[in-house]
């Protein structure tokens, strides 16, 4: 079976240092102002990756459901909690982000199992 979190961190790895490696300046600074947005500030870094899930959950970018699912792991998030956030970017986003939410919980399922595996 193969390993959903180890193939999607590769390849975004892998990507994301193509995408740098050509110093566009616009796309270093957008890259920038992601990272430093899901820092800790008045809101705690697990409320920011909730709210991440939730927009690219209603958005309907795997990608970024994705990364915010692993993030949301590393943070210490529950699965309860991240179903309640998905529940409320499914009811938010209707019936077309079903798709994404059966996507979610394959993935959130991955991230558990990598991470024992680790």
């Amino acid at each position: 079976m193969s390993d959903l979190v180890k193939e999607f961190n590769e390849y975004r790895e892998r990507m994301n240092g193509a995408i740098t490696q050509d110093n566009n300046k616009i796309l270093k600074r957008i890259f920038n102002l992601d990272t430093n947005a899901f820092t800790a500030g008045a809101l705690d870094k697990k409320t920011k990756e909730l709210l991440g899930l939730v927009a690219s959950t209603v958005l309907r970018c795997d990608d970024c459901v994705k990364y915010h699912l692993e993030e949301s792991y590393k943070a210490g998030l529950s699965k309860e909690e991240v179903v309640e956030a998905l529940s409320i970017a499914t009811l938010v986003g209707g019936t077309i982000v079903i798709p994404h939410l059966r996507r979610a919980y394959e993935y959130w399922d991955a991230v558990e199992q990598h991470a024992k595996a680790e």
